[in-house]
């Protein structure tokens, strides 16, 4: 290698499921890193080439191992951890021995969130390998503090910040997603009300990371949950949706300061318009919302249609944390938040796909902004919807359980797979 260039960021990616195996094939294409080393919980993936695990159809020589020793002796530089579920032994061996860690997991948004001994030992091991730790993804993430955080750049006054997440699953035909995991078309006293509990864990953290970083830290967190039925017999594509049964589902996560909310995300699904309460629906996608001295008004659509966002939506969440690698790997060692970190960008290098695949996307991107049906990102990366057609039963284990929640706790959040699902054999099951 010529002296003047720099060396390739060696990178470890740990786990291949839906979100992981999406990050392999991204680290894969990327043109300053360099694959080290590939781990799986899965026995038959053991072996098997990187490129076949992320479907690139390339041979790469790197062969997945479910041996953890083996990757920590490869001398690499990062890893990229994402699990279905968090193993803090896991986290801290690596940051101990020497290796950067980017996640998927919503554990790590916000250092104060986190149980005060589990901070401190993963704090030992960065000091112990002289490394960081980052946590980002799509929501939260890319939704909850990049996006906010560029848009006040230009305030100098912020009265309100509103985030809302729409999905519109009347089209999504998986019965085991929206009627079993999600309960739709359930009576409402058959849902469990612990949900904006889990939904304020999962976005409370990175709420405060946004409010800490404009110097507005919050004083509390609250949730609130609200049901919507269906006012008359509904066929939706994954089935019946009876009147009086649970056709829209409304989570509210407030972020408060001084007594009054400062910052909101609201997470907002419906099964049908046909329902009891006028939440204004918009496309499936978000929108934030700035009340200050610069008011904005911003609406992001996934402009993907229907029958092809299971193969794009991955990315949303994989893609950020590679693309985080490089400014996690040059900070200082400890748990390190947006605030901590420069602005995320891309290094695209040379395009990775072909002109006719670019001439495709291109196509897609019309088609999916005129279709205001497509499918929202977080369902298809939903690797519970398929856990019962599991062909194994370490596959149906593994994937029973998104944030230690079992997949068939009516309590599940759906809008949490943004950030969780990515453990090794979630792939598998979201691909059968």
């Amino acid at each position: 290698m010529d002296e003047s260039t720099p060396r390739p960021i060696r990178v470890v990616q740990w786990a291949t499921g839906n979100i992981g195996s999406r990050a392999l094939r991204a680290v894969i294409e990327h043109p300053e890193l360099e694959l080290a080393g590939v781990y799986v919980t899965n026995p038959d993936k053991v072996g098997r080439d990187a490129g076949t695990l992320a479907g690139t159809g390339v041979t790469t020589g790197v062969l997945a191992t479910g041996d953890a020793d083996a990757i920590v002796a490869l001398d690499a530089d990062v890893a990229l951890y994402m699990p279905l579920r968090c193993d803090f032994d896991e986290v801290c061996r690596l940051l101990a021995a020497g290796l950067d860690v980017v996640t998927t997991r919503g554990e790590f948004h916000h250092p104060a969130s986190l149980d005060p001994d589990v901070r401190a030992r993963v704090e030992r091991a960065c000091a112990e390998g002289g490394t960081s730790i980052h946590a980002t993804g799509s929501s939260p993430g890319f939704i909850t503090e990049a996006i906010p955080l560029v848009l006040t750049s230009i305030a100098r006054r912020l009265d309100h910040l509103s985030i809302d997440e729409y999905a519109d699953l009347s089209r999504r035909n998986s019965p085991g997603l929206v009627f079993d995991i999600m309960g739709f078309g359930k009576r409402p006293e058959e849902l469990g009300r612990k949900r904006a509990a889990h939904l304020a864990a999962a976005f409370g953290p990175s709420l405060r990371v946004t409010a800490e970083a404009l110097g507005l830290p919050l004083d509390a967190v609250e949730a609130t949950e609200e049901l919507a039925l269906a006012t008359r017999d509904v066929q939706i594509a994954a089935g019946p949706v009876p009147a009086g049964t649970v056709a829209g589902q409304r989570t509210v996560i407030s972020g408060m300061r001084n007594g009054v909310e400062l910052i909101r995300f609201r997470a907002n699904w419906i099964v049908t318009t046909d329902i009891d309460a006028d939440w204004d629906m918009q496309a499936t996608g978000w929108r934030v919302q700035v009340a200050g001295d610069t008011p904005l008004d911003v609406r992001l659509e996934f402009a993907v249609p229907l029958e092809r966002m299971a193969e794009y939506s991955p990315g949303y969440t994989a893609h950020r944390a590679v693309n985080a690698i490089a400014a996690v790997r040059a900070a200082a060692p400890g748990i390190r938040t947006s605030m901590d970190l420069p602005q995320v960008v891309a290094r695209l290098g040379d395009p990775p796909i072909s002109d006719a695949e670019a001439a495709e996307l291109s196509g897609l991107v019309t088609a999916g902004a005129q279709d205001p049906n497509f499918l929202p990102m977080e369902a298809d990366r939903m690797a519970g919807e398929t856990a019962a057609n599991a062909a194994h039963e370490h596959d149906a284990e593994d994937a029973a359980g998104l944030v230690g929640t079992p997949s068939h706790d009516p309590n599940f959040l759906p809008v949490e797979t943004g950030r969780v699902v990515g453990e090794d054999d979630a792939g598998d099951l979201a691909r059968s």
